[in-house]
């Protein structure tokens, strides 16, 4: 099988390229900085990387800039161009093969979903954000973006390639510098403790159920648009916390009120939207369709990834 992955340089393409290549799978990464394996692209332009998709099996467009950031005007910009500049001109590029991908698997976000703490949202019945009173502007940013994301993959005319929009919640790898490692960090300093309430819910996914999945997703043609790729069992923050303390022998974390939280994402040039907003999502489509995870709960997944960071 040959995978095309634009935009694939970053943690989660990474994991991906460990998993299809480990199976004796061809992968192409299209990279704006390419190493010595990867090919160029812009993530906006027509160039010669469009042969790549010629007869490949499947695209994973993972293009965009990373939240990880102050959501400053300069940067939401960057954010929504990056996304949908890219998602498009992968369209156009599919539109142009003679023997398309068969398949287009199209980052989208968790976050998309409303900030809720009564209720999960699957793909049926939940409630997309943007529309709640009193929302922070910048929790409407960041929703407005993957809205776009989501409209621009469903616009593009591919009738030839079956498009599903991933709306993935944190993958946690033990890699250096993933999202487990700064919780990971954070906890062994006894710094990982209640954020704001603390009632605001985490949705994850254990790398080796976000390749399991994603690998579900191609070889099951039922499943197309939204799919969301995350645990079964979100849970609390305050508990999320707890559980990946315990792991490295931590008893106490030093909680943080909101303005605590506003104030440390300032110096770390991040953004409290990131740990403050409650997303409380479920795979209602991969169950259904009869999906199994390896690591369903978060004690589970924790544990393995603590044991496979020391190592």
């Amino acid at each position: 099988m040959k995978v095309v992955i634009p935009g694939g340089s970053g943690h989660v393409g990474a994991t991906l390229v460990r998993f299809f290549e480990g199976r004796g799978d061809e992968v192409v990464v299209l990279s704006r900085s390419p190493e010595s394996n990867e090919i160029y692209w812009d993530g906006t332009t027509i160039g010669d990387w469009v042969k790549e998709l010629e007869g490949a099996d499947v695209v994973i467009n993972l293009g965009g800039r990373t939240v990880n950031c102050r959501y400053n005007e300069a940067n939401l910009r960057q954010m929504m161009d990056s996304r949908v500049l890219s998602t498009r001109v992968v369209g156009e590029a599919i539109c142009k093969c003679t023997n398309p991908p068969k398949v287009w698997l199209q980052a989208s976000t968790a976050t998309i979903y409303r900030h809720s703490l009564d209720q999960p949202n699957d793909e049926y019945t939940g409630i997309l954000g943007g529309d709640e009173p009193n929302a922070p502007f910048k929790w409407n940013a960041s929703i407005a973006i993957a809205k776009a994301w989501e409209l621009e993959l469903e616009k593009a005319d591919t009738p030839k390639t079956r498009k599903v929009a991933l709306r993935s919640a944190m993958t946690m790898s033990p890699d250096s510098g993933s999202v487990f490692d700064v919780f990971s960090k954070l906890a062994k300093r006894g710094l990982s403790g209640r954020l704001g309430s603390g009632r605001q819910y985490v949705s994850w996914i254990h790398e080796i159920d976000f390749v399991r999945a994603i690998d579900f997703i191609i070889n099951h043609d039922s499943l197309s648009g939204p799919v969301n790729l995350c645990s079964p069992n979100p849970l609390p923050q305050c508990e999320f916390a707890s559980i990946l303390r315990r792991c490295y022998g931590v008893k106490f974390g030093l909680p943080a009120a909101s303005w605590m939280v506003e104030l440390g994402t300032w110096v770390m040039e991040t953004e409290s939207e990131l740990v403050l907003k409650s997303r409380r999502v479920v795979p209602a489509r991969l169950l259904e369709a009869g999906f199994t995870f390896d690591f369903p709960t978060w004690e589970q997944a924790a544990n393995d990834l603590a044991i496979r960071g020391n190592q």
